[in-house]
Formats: C-alpha cells, structure tokens, sequence
C-alpha cells in the first residue's frame, strides 16, 4: 500500500523509495542518467541503512539501573574528608591531651597519698613510742621522749606542706574540668555544622561519649582530692592539741589521755525532715533561699532555732549554678548569731520517675552535696562541723541541697 507523500522537488530529489521498513531519500547526484525520466516513487524491500535505523529508532534510552548496592554499598560513602571530620580529629587531639593531664593528675595524687601516708607513719610511731614509754614508767623531761616529740611535729609540718600540695592540685584538677566542659559544648556545637556526612556524626556521638567518661574520671579525681584535704586538715587539727597534750605529759612524766578539745565526726546515714522543712517547689532566680533568723542583739546568746526550715537551698536545675556568695553570707550570719552551731547539709533527690531514674538523681544529689561541702571547708567552716546525710522529697524536681543549722 503506497500513502500520499504530498509534493516532491524533482530538481533536489531524484528519487523516493518506500519500503515496508522505512522509506529512503535517494540524493539526485546517485540516480542513474537512464532514470531520470523514470517514476518519482519506487516501492522496494531494501532494507534502512543501519546508521539511519539507529537515529530513528534510538528513542527512548534506556537508563542506568540502580541497584541498592548503589545507595548502601561503598560508592556511596566515597566522599574523602570533610570539614566536619577534621574539626572532630581536632576535638578528638585535646581530648587527648585532656586525658594525658588526667592521667598525670593522678599519678601526682597517688604520690602525694603514699608520702602522706609514709609521714603519718612515722608519726604513729613516735607516738607509740612515747605513749609505750609513759605507760611504763619515765623520768620528767626525758630527753629520748623529747627528740621524740620533735620528730613527730616535723611529720605533722610534713603533711601541712602535703595539704598546701593538694590545694595547688586540686585547682590543677578544677582548670582540667574546665578545659573538659567548653570540649564538650563544642563537640554539642559540631552537630550544628553544615556539610557532614553520616560518618561524621557516628565518630561524633563516640567523641562525645569519651568526654563525658573523661569528665566523669575528672570530678571522682576532684572528689578524691577534696577528701584528702579534708581530711588531712582534720587530722592536723586533732593530733596538733593531742601532740600537745603528749608534750605536757613528757615535761611531767605523767601519761595523759587526748586533748579535751577533740571531737568524733559522725554522719547521718538519712535525714528526717520535718513538714516545716518541705519547701515550695520554686525558687528564686538564684536557686538559693535564705531562711530569715529573727532579729536580736549582738551580746545575747540565743538558742539554736528549732524549726524545720532550711537556712540555705540550693537548686541545681542547671549545669552553673552560682551559689558560693549566698552560701557564705548565710552561713557567715549564722555564725554570728550561733558561733557554736553545727549544720546539717543535705542531698534531696526527686522521686519521680522509675527506679533508675531515682538513682541517677540521688547520685546528682550527693555529687552537689560533695561540691557544697568542699565550698563550706574552703570557705573556712571545720568539717566536724557539717554532718552530710541524704533525703528524698516527692516535692522537689531536681537535686537540691539544703543546709539546716543544728
């Protein structure tokens, strides 16, 4: 069947041949001389050219199949380094040097400990030998007892130098958990950051769960040292009137017991909160409240006050709380109207939550309790002094410490 091809320029084309596959266009310059005057359509069963059957029957292409080799498998993730991952490798190098430091600290505590513990021995021995001598039977003013004593007071101005040691190192201890927290907030920060990959942020999440574990090793490290000096000091403090009791005991020849001005420290395993003491959930903007003490005069001596309420709470309901100013003016006012009273300071957890929850927060609470305690000795206040105990108050949203003059 011939279709209508409409009206052909003889003078360009020589020639149409249609085919059932196709049709083909024949240049005049290719007809023969005798052909010229021959029909202008040609029906044929000359098959296309193949470079022409190519052209039209190209369309449509077949495109790349995508296998899921492709969207998970190792082409993907072929990306080279990214700015991301190299400010991470930068955070994860002072990472590193916070944990050398840490390390080093820590040795340095550990030498510290073993000295003061070889000074406190050769104390004890001085002192054993001259309570044996006494108890046997001496002379007044014996000399050997009296090199004795001498010996033993430069054990004692050995660990008074092994406490000025722990204080320098505890600020060592105190800048490294600083330098450990603005790490962390910046490895919070990369999260933030534009143009990271998904590997960058799984090296990331790891970074960021090392510094919480080096920050964690850091305030037990803090804490030890805290300890330490707290408990030198009162040591100090108690065989000083004891070593001076001792020495009265050798001029007389006589044995003597401990120094009258000895005290025992004890702590309350948990608190008994009154109602009165159950405070309003909030506070103000400082976290901190001041119970008020009734007004008196300078030369009276007044009785401790027996209600319930606390004279200083502190709110740690954010990583800064600043409560060292209201803290010492509290218990500075306290002291004046009280010069003999002791305190109760207290860890109240919240009791929301499931069993897990709890304890995490009563851990929170006594790790303030400890940070408020450390405050109250470096401001000068004797850790026999502070009995430590811990509550659980339903009323309360976060960890708090109360502290309650007795």
């Amino acid at each position: 069947m011939i279709r209508s091809l409409g009206i052909l320029n003889k003078s360009r084309m020589a020639a149409v041949i249609l085919a059932g596959a196709g049709i083909v266009i024949l240049p005049q310059a290719t007809v023969p001389a005798q052909a010229a005057n021959s029909p202008s359509l040609i029906v044929t069963h000359a098959p296309l050219p193949q470079n022409l059957k190519d052209k039209i029957y190209g369309s449509p292409r077949r495109v790349k199949e995508i296998t899921p080799n492709d969207i998970s498998g190792g082409s993907y993730y072929d990306g080279g380094t990214t700015d991301v991952r190299r400010k991470i490798d930068g955070l994860a190098g002072e990472l590193s040097g916070i944990q050398g430091r840490v390390q080093s600290l820590s040795g340095e505590l550990q030498s510290i400990q073993r000295d003061g513990e070889q000074k406190s021995s050769r104390y004890f021995a001085d002192v054993a030998t001259i309570n044996t001598q006494l108890q046997s039977g001496t002379t007044p003013g014996n000399p050997r007892l009296v090199r004795r004593i001498s010996d033993a007071q430069s054990s004692l101005a050995g660990l008074e130098d092994n406490v000025s040691r722990l204080n320098s190192h505890a600020l060592q201890v105190s800048d490294t958990a600083s330098q450990a927290s603005v790490l962390l907030e910046n490895a919070r920060a990369t999260y933030s950051l534009s143009g990271a990959v998904e590997e960058d942020h799984v090296v990331l999440a790891n970074l960021e769960d090392e510094i919480n574990g080096t920050i964690v090793l850091i305030d037990r490290l803090l804490n030890m040292v805290n300890d330490d000096i707290t408990r030198t000091a009162a040591y100090l403090s108690a065989e000083r009137d004891n070593l001076r009791t001792l020495g009265l005991a050798v001029t007389n020849g006589d044995l003597y017991g401990k120094s009258l001005t000895s005290r025992p420290f004890s702590n309350a395993a948990l608190y008994e909160s009154s109602p009165a003491a159950v405070m309003p959930a909030s506070v103000d903007s400082a976290h901190l409240m001041a119970a008020p003490q009734p007004a008196m005069a300078p030369q009276a001596a007044a009785p401790l006050p027996a209600g319930g309420r606390p004279l200083v709470r502190i709110k740690f309901d954010n990583p800064n709380v600043d409560y060292e100013q209201a803290l010492y003016v509290a218990v500075n006012e306290a002291l004046e109207r009280y010069p003999d009273a002791s305190f109760d300071l207290v860890a109240v957890n919240p009791t929301q939550g499931n069993a897990a929850e709890v304890a995490i927060e009563t851990t929170r609470a006594r790790r303030n309790a400890e940070k408020v305690l450390r405050t109250l000795t470096q401001m000068g206040l004797p850790a026999d002094r502070i009995a430590v105990s811990s509550d659980a108050n339903a009323a309360a949203r976060s960890s708090e410490v109360h502290l309650y003059i007795r």
